[in-house]
């Protein structure tokens, strides 16, 4: 097993083999269950998981606004069932599913790693085949591919209120009918070649991208925990059981599980000192988020710091990210022409629409002070430059381990952001159960009741 301060060394570098077996860091295997928090955290989560399943086409708040009162065709396999819970019974239902995961994760050392793995999947399973869940994103997705691929509009610089007479126009919710895609050249491109499969079809074609990509991120989180002597069992745990990753990432369809699961998979390729992939990445998950792009300075600080014998580990990762980034930026050229130009001012126009759906629109707000949201904004965003700074020098000047400071980078985001949505709280969940400081897993615990209250 790895020496555990090796964890602090530039990128975690190590000489083992990257064979993907799901084999538990430790000199003894655990039981299965061998405490009743673990039982009760684990049938917990269980439990209100088939709950949710079973109640959201009958249960109008689970459902995305678009699909209420009746999902029709889209939902899903449990709309037999006829559940329907109600207000009551769904905060009930997260309620006791978010305490089920912290007690499951405060009682992970009693876990086996075959009880993890068989709980994240049945958990996947279940939200996977019910219908799309509390967002209307995914159908934006299916529209962007449309307007390009079947009517030949730019994504970039139309939303799909240019496309109302389509079908899936009435899908959509009604706050994104005007917005052109939000999303990198990659992800728009991949929306592409679903454009011309039918609504229900293409929806869980995007389910079914989320759930696969979080057992890639489940995999390459247990390998990576692994590299940098961190209990894979406690690492997976904290990702593939987390809530807000299971109702929101899969159970809604959310690109960021695909982002998030090529980020991780440049996490893993550096940590195996594969320097120039890594970064190349990187700018692939950019490409699919911009959201991806917060770890390249991290990465790129690492591998360049003080403590670093050799700058070409450096010199690789820029040289893996530039070529990416041309190949990326050509691919958005030559496919949306100059319209991914409008990518950052989208962004923009979005993040200012937060309001009370921001950690700092609400307060604001409930404090009587709405009024001073703009000037807050420019304030946060300046600290929050400066934080960002202040972690990739300390990272440099090897003070930081760079996975955990790309986790509190991200804490950061999340908290300044001006519009924060549930599901973005999974950016913060990988880092979490890579990184060796406790506080920053506690704030992913503590953020993910924040993911799920916000409903």
């Amino acid at each position: 097993m790895i020496d555990p301060m090796r964890a602090r060394e530039p990128l975690g570098a190590t000489q083992q083999g990257g064979t993907f077996e799901l084999v538990a860091a430790g000199p003894q295997e655990r039981g299965g269950l061998s405490s009743p928090a673990a039982v009760i955290g684990l049938g917990g989560l269980l439990l209100t998981g088939l709950v949710i399943a079973l109640a959201a086409a009958h249960t109008q708040l689970l459902l995305p606004s678009s699909l209420r009162p009746d999902p029709g065709a889209l939902a899903g396999a449990f709309a037999h069932i006829g559940l329907n819970i109600g207000f009551v019974g769904l905060t009930a239902a997260l309620v006791l599913m978010f305490l089920s995961y912290a007690l499951a994760m405060r009682a992970v050392k009693h876990i086996s790693r075959r009880a993890v793995l068989i709980s994240i999947a049945a958990l996947n399973a279940l939200v996977l085949v019910a219908p799309p869940l509390l967002s209307t994103d995914l159908f934006s997705y299916i529209a962007y591919g449309r307007l390009g691929k079947t009517y030949g509009i730019n994504p970039y610089l139309h939303g799909p209120n240019v496309i109302s007479f389509d079908p899936l126009y009435h899908f959509i919710g009604a706050q994104w009918t005007h917005t052109p895609t939000a999303y990198g050249p990659l992800f728009t491109a991949l929306s592409y070649p679903l454009a011309g499969l039918n609504i229900a079809a293409n929806v869980f074609a995007y389910k079914g991208i989320a759930a696969l990509s979080l057992i890639a991120i489940v995999s390459l989180v247990w390998q990576a925990a692994r590299l940098r002597g961190i209990d894979p069992v406690k690492a997976v745990a904290l990702v593939g059981l987390n809530p807000v990753i299971l109702i929101y990432g899969v159970g809604g369809g959310h690109n960021d599980l695909l982002m998030l699961a090529i980020l991780v998979a440049a996490i893993y390729v550096l940590l195996r000192q594969r320097d120039g992939a890594g970064g190349a990445m990187i700018i692939a998950a950019t490409a699919v988020k911009l959201t991806a792009g917060l770890l390249l300075p991290f990465a790129i600080a690492a591998s360049a710091g003080r403590r670093v014998a050799s700058s070409g580990r450096a010199r690789r990762l820029v040289t893996g990210a530039a070529i990416a980034a041309a190949a990326f930026g050509a691919l958005g050229v030559i496919m949306f022409g100059s319209g991914s130009l409008h990518l950052l001012g989208t962004l923009q126009t979005i993040q200012g629409q937060g309001g009370l759906h921001s950690i700092p629109g609400f307060i604001l707000t409930a404090l009587g002070l709405k009024q001073y949201s703009d000037a807050v904004g420019i304030v946060l965003h300046v600290a929050y430059a400066i934080s960002v700074l202040w972690l990739v020098r300390r990272v440099w000047l090897g003070e930081l381990d760079w996975i955990t400071a790309a986790g509190w980078a991200t804490v950061g985001l999340l908290v300044s952001a001006g519009l924060l949505m549930p599901w973005y709280i999974a950016w913060l969940i990988p880092l979490a159960a890579l990184s060796t400081d406790r506080r920053l897993w506690l704030t992913a615990i503590g953020l993910t009741s924040l993911g799920l209250t916000s409903l």
